[in-house]
């Protein structure tokens, strides 16, 4: 057994200090185990008159952390017999297309691994635009400016990918870019291949056998309202980017055809069954609810274990102090979340009611609570190791993501030779850590690590850099 019984104590202080330094509007932490709760609390208010607290049963959004389950209903039904993960998406999608790739090679598990060559691009971001009630901000200008439709309708991201109006990132199966269009096709597969809804087949075969009674997959949560009946539903809360100021409202993004991408509704109480399950291996009290062999496939053998994250069906997989993890986050207006397991039938997830906040802060310190270390230990994969790295110039240049409003990376030197980047609106230093992977500090808050750079170099030039999880191309000259 991973986890020895002793005084959460601890725990809670590190919590408690870490919330009270941060601010943050709402926090719901649960931790579970085999024993049932380890621990269980939540911090702030789901209102703005702070009159409403937030607890392990209040209904936040989750965010992309509602791949991992649209991945699963994939590997159901590819044990089942109902589709493959071999199958090209074109079998479902007739008019897909990625510029250059053959229509056989993209396939289901290539969408599923973000693998199918597709770069960061502005369909998302427009769907929620075009779709949802948003503040006048420059961000919602750009996007209402731009898009070339309502982004409604799932046709419209087939159609847009098919027009190739991009350069695709490699071959199929060559690198990993997150996607969340991938994931939007992915939910309309599964439509086609359960022959019932995304929403009912999670239903019928996740959150009611799981006992997921405060969790629902639904477009602008009216359903999810409706779940919650005691009104323990959060507000949303953003700072607003005039003032700095904390803004409010109970306006939840809706982005229709991205579905299972980023639209499930739940607690922090709820995800922890859904987690400790998959760490089970698909059985939940006793009982083998979700088969085995899909398991496996989500997360299993065929996705190499290793210190850096490898992203398997939905869920980032590593190594850490000797034990598999499993994980995701997520982000929306309003949503920031973190949720993941350890081997041996442990879970954690940490929700929070604020858009735009990295919630590794929290996550962490449960997870090293369970595995005997530090609180206060980091889980980066890539660590400075004082060297300085021998090509610098391969790496100088300017790089874009198209992911809503275009967000470049610009590489180069400062005047002591230390390699420094414009990071959209943020200066940051480039401390080399391995490989071709660099930690990205703020320039002036240098101990303020923001994100993970890994550049691509090809015939003695950077092509590409992924920034965290995406990979920015570069701008050709």
């Amino acid at each position: 057994m991973l986890f020895k019984e002793k005084d959460t104590k601890e725990l809670e202080n590190f919590l408690d200090h870490l919330y009270e330094e941060k601010k943050y509007s709402g926090v719901a932490v649960c931790i579970r185990g085999p024993e049932g709760i380890i621990f269980e609390k939540g911090y702030g208010y789901r209102s703005i008159e702070k009159k409403k607290g937030v607890n392990s049963d209040t209904v936040f959004g989750i965010a992309s952390m509602s791949k991992s389950l649209t991945s699963l209903a994939c590997c159901i039904l590819h044990v089942e017999g109902k589709m493959s993960l071999e199958d090209p998406v074109t079998k479902y999608f007739p008019d897909f297309r990625i510029p250059g790739a053959p229509e056989e090679c993209v396939t289901v598990r290539m969408l599923a691994l973000h693998r199918a060559g597709i770069p960061p691009m502005e369909p998302l971001e427009w769907s929620i635009a075009m779709n949802s009630k948003e503040r006048d901000t420059h961000w919602y200008r750009e996007m209402i400016r731009t898009s070339p439709n309502k982004m409604d309708k799932i046709e419209d991201i087939v159609n847009y990918i098919a027009a190739g109006d991009y350069e695709p990132l490699g071959a199929p199966g060559e690198y990993m870019s997150y996607s969340n269009e991938g994931y939007a096709l992915l939910s309309y597969i599964v439509d086609q291949a359960a022959g019932i809804s995304l929403e009912e087949f999670l239903k019928e075969r996740i959150f009611e056998p799981l006992g997921m009674t405060r969790s629902i997959l639904d477009l602008d949560c009216s359903e999810a309202r409706a779940l919650a009946g005691d009104d323990n539903i959060t507000s949303l809360f953003e700072i607003d980017e005039e003032d700095g100021s904390l803004v409010w409202d109970d306006n939840w993004s809706v982005l229709p055809p991205f579905r299972g991408c980023a639209c499930v509704k739940s607690t922090s109480k709820d995800i922890t069954k859904y987690y400790q399950m998959l760490s089970n291996g698909g059985v939940w009290e006793g009982k083998q609810v979700i088969p085995k062999e899909a398991v496996e496939l989500l997360v299993g053998r065929a996705h190499p274990l290793r210190k850096k994250p490898y992203y398997a069906l939905g869920l980032w997989k590593r190594e850490f102090a000797g034990h598999m993890i499993c994980e995701h986050s997520g982000g929306l207006h309003g949503v920031s979340t973190q949720g993941g397991f350890i081997e041996g039938g442990y879970s954690v997830a940490v929700l929070c009611n604020q858009g735009d906040l990295d919630m590794e802060p929290f996550q962490w310190p449960c997870y090293n609570f369970l595995l005997g270390v530090p609180l206060d230990t980091r889980h980066d994969w890539a660590v400075p190791c004082g060297k300085d790295f021998s090509m610098k110039e391969a790496l100088y240049g300017d790089f874009l993501s198209k992911e809503g409003v275009p967000v470049h990376t610009v590489v180069s030197s400062d005047e002591d030779g230390r390699l420094i980047a414009k990071y959209g609106d943020r200066k940051v230093i480039l401390k080399y850590c391995e490989e071709t992977a660099f930690a990205a500090y703020l320039y002036d808050e240098p101990e303020v690590r923001i994100c993970t750079f890994r550049f691509y170099l090809r015939n003695g030039k950077a092509w590409g850099v992924k920034c965290g999880s995406r990979i920015y191309q570069r701008v050709k000259e």
